[in-house]
C-alpha cells in the first residue's frame, strides 16, 4: 500500500501518517502549550504522590485545586497578550 499520490508528495503511507501526527499535535498541544506541558506535570505529580497509600486522599483533593491553578494562569496570561 506503498503507492504514489497525484503529486511528489511522496508514498500515500506517508502522507497518512504526516496528517495523524498533524491532528494530534494540534488536538493535544494546539494554541496552548503550556496547557498540555501543566496537565502532564500535573498527572505525573499526582502519580507521584499516589504511590505513597496514606497520600491517595491528598492527591485526590490537590488535583483539582492543581487543574483550577493552571487554568487561571493560562486565562490570565492570555487576557495579558491581548488580542491576537
Amino acid at each position: 500500500m506503498v503507492e504514489r499520490g497525484s503529486g511528489n508528495d511522496g508514498p500515500v503511507i506517508l502522507r497518512w501518517l504526516t496528517a495523524f501526527g498533524r491532528f494530534w499535535w494540534d488536538f493535544l498541544i494546539g494554541d496552548t502549550p503550556e496547557l498540555f506541558v501543566g496537565a502532564v506535570a500535573i498527572i505525573g505529580l499526582i502519580a507521584v504522590i499516589c504511590l505513597h497509600p496514606g497520600l491517595r486522599t491528598a492527591a485526590a483533593i490537590l488535583a483539582p485545586v492543581l487543574v483550577a491553578g493552571l487554568l487561571t494562569a493560562s486565562v490570565r496570561r492570555a487576557a495579558n497578550r491581548g488580542p491576537s
